[in-house]
C-alpha cells in the first residue's frame, strides 16, 4: 500500500545500465497528486493550487537515473510565485560505489518519513550548470510560457530509502521573494537582512 504524502507550505522565508537513454517518466500525476508505485511506493498531494508545468527523466551527471516533475503556481502574469519541484533518484547499477550524503542536522517528519532540511536563496541571474535538475526544471518550466521571478526562496527536502543511500525523494519549494522587497543577496550571510537562526546557503 502507498504511503500518502500530503506536501503543504505556507511561506517558510520567515521560518527558519542507463547510461546515454532517455526514459519515459513513470510516476503518474492526476490534478495535484503524483503516484509512485516503487522507489518509494507513495502519493504526493500537493496544493489544488498549482498547475502541473510537465515530466523528465534522464541519467543525470551520467551516475543517477533521475525522474523529476514540475508543478507551479503562476501569478496573473505567468510569473512563477511559487514552485514545487519533485525528484525520484537513484544511481545506476553501473556506479555501486556511489552514496547520497546529507549533512544538514535539521530532519523533519512526513507521512511517518525522515526528511534532511535545507534552506536557501538563489538569483534568477546566476549561472545554471548544464546537464544539471535546475536546467531540466526550468526548461520545463519556460515551456509553458512561465517566468521565474528575480529571486526565490528555497526549502529541500530529502528522503533516503534505505541504509544504502542509493535512492532518493527530493521535495523542493521555491517561493518568490518579491513580496517581501527583499533580493536574494539581502537574505544571504553577509547581506542586510539576513535571517537569524538556520542559515540560508548558497546554490
Amino acid at each position: 500500500m502507498k504511503n500518502l504524502l500530503k506536501v503543504t507550505f505556507g511561506s517558510f522565508i520567515l521560518l527558519a545500465g542507463l547510461a546515454g537513454q532517455t526514459q519515459k517518466p513513470v510516476r503518474k500525476v492526476s490534478g495535484s497528486v503524483i503516484s509512485s508505485s516503487h522507489d518509494p511506493a507513495i502519493q504526493i498531494q500537493l496544493p489544488k493550487a498549482v498547475k502541473y508545468a510537465g515530466a523528465d527523466r534522464w541519467v543525470l551527471y551520467g551516475v543517477a537515473d533521475c525522474e523529476l516533475h514540475a508543478f507551479a503556481e503562476p501569478d496573473g502574469q505567468n510569473n512563477v510565485k511559487a514552485l514545487y519541484w519533485v525528484q525520484f533518484e537513484g544511481y545506476i547499477p553501473s556506479r555501486p560505489a556511489l552514496h547520497y550524503e546529507y549533512d544538514s542536522t535539521r530532519h523533519v517528519t512526513i507521512g511517518g518519513m525522515d526528511f534532511f532540511v535545507d534552506t536557501w536563496v538563489r538569483s534568477n541571474e546566476e549561472k545554471i550548470r548544464e546537464g544539471s535538475d535546475r536546467e531540466h526544471i526550468e526548461n520545463l518550466i519556460s515551456a509553458r510560457g512561465l517566468k521565474m521571478p528575480a529571486g526565490m526562496a528555497y526549502v529541500r527536502l530529502v528522503h533516503l530509502l534505505n541504509a544504502q543511500k542509493r535512492k532518493e525523494l527530493m521535495i523542493i519549494y521555491g517561493e518568490d521573494l518579491a513580496p517581501t522587497g527583499l533580493t536574494a543577496s539581502d537574505l544571504r550571510e553577509g547581506g542586510n537582512a539576513h535571517l537569524s537562526g538556520p542559515p540560508l546557503k548558497a546554490a
